[in-house]
């Protein structure tokens, strides 16, 4: 775990493929669980620490966590999220080019909880809900294609499976239809930044987690550097 920012209501980490947020079914340790035994440590504070889980990322992916130490940042993060308040970018590496350099996407989410799986469709139907996002191809190598993708809506993998729909899935993204794994369980998918209102100071906070340190992710870094 790799603190990117903290202050005394909130505390932004990096996390890395394969941790899972918070406590699930199966009994694994969570990052908030981590985060809170840093926190313990690094203040001496007796009896348990608040961490508040304000968002999820899906276990394969790596980035940007956004935590609350306080329960008002807690309620007014969850509320900023809900509400569509927190810019949030994401990097995807797909391998196939998508027909447009830059597109927003609309769809209908069904999620199905039996499968752990998300359907999307061009219109509405019974149990879904509206999914846009907008993304744009930001560099290229030999074999594979990095968008930027921003979210208008939060859905059940809806990046997974939007970017899945338009013939693009997600590098190692079994479940969406990539053709094989990545060797470490991970998806080429990394919450990069987020930006939003403190919600206490109200100053403005930007935050960007650093890629992962797979050769393809460096590849792409670099490009993006130069």
């Amino acid at each position: 775990m790799t603190v990117l920012y903290e202050d005394n209501h909130i505390i932004i980490v990096s996390k890395e493929a394969g941790e899972i947020v918070q406590g699930d079914k199966t009994g694994d340790s969570p990052l908030s669980d981590t985060v809170a035994a840093y926190l313990k440590e690094k203040y001496a504070k007796p009896g348990n620490v608040f961490v508040g889980v304000t968002h999820r990322l899906d276990r394969p992916v790596s980035g940007v966590v956004v935590f609350a130490k306080t329960g008002k940042a807690l309620s007014r993060m969850n509320a900023m999220f809900r509400d569509g308040k927190v810019d949030k970018r994401y990097l995807a590496i797909v391998k196939k080019k998508p027909s447009l350099n830059e597109a927003e996407l609309t769809g209908w989410i069904v999620r199905n909880e039996k499968q752990n799986r998300s359907y999307v469709y061009d219109h509405e139907v019974p149990g879904s809900k509206k999914a846009v996002l907008k993304y744009s191809v930001v560099a290229a190598s030999e074999r594979y294609w990095l968008l930027e993708v921003e979210l208008e809506t939060g859905r059940h993998h809806q990046i997974r499976c939007q970017l899945s729909n338009m013939g693009c899935p997600i590098k190692g993204d079994l479940k969406y239809g990539a053709e094989r794994s990545n060797p470490d369980g991970s998806i080429s998918l990394h919450a990069y930044s987020v930006t939003f209102e403190h919600p206490v100071s109200h100053n403005t906070i930007s935050v960007k987690a650093p890629l992962p340190k797979d050769p393809l992710w460096q590849s792409f870094c670099k490009m993006i550097e130069e």
